[in-house]
């Protein structure tokens, strides 16, 4: 295994980090809003999901209705 100096190492790490595409403040605040939009859909769908599921079962088990 090759050593590294670590005044080397800090340099490849910079050289590296400016290769980054940083994503601007509003790409990144989209990006956030759309992730929340996307956790508020995915809960109602599974509740609605899991509450048709409850009614089903109450039907076969005659428990309610």
């Amino acid at each position: 295994m090759a050593k590294i100096n670590p005044a080397q190492f800090i340099q490849e790490v910079r050289q590296e980090t400016s290769k980054v595409t940083w994503p601007t403040r509003r790409e990144t605040g989209v990006s956030t809003a759309m992730v929340f939009v996307m956790v508020i859909l995915a809960a109602l769908f599974f509740f609605l999901v899991d509450q048709l599921m409850a009614f089903g079962v109450r039907m076969i088990f005659g428990l309610g209705g």
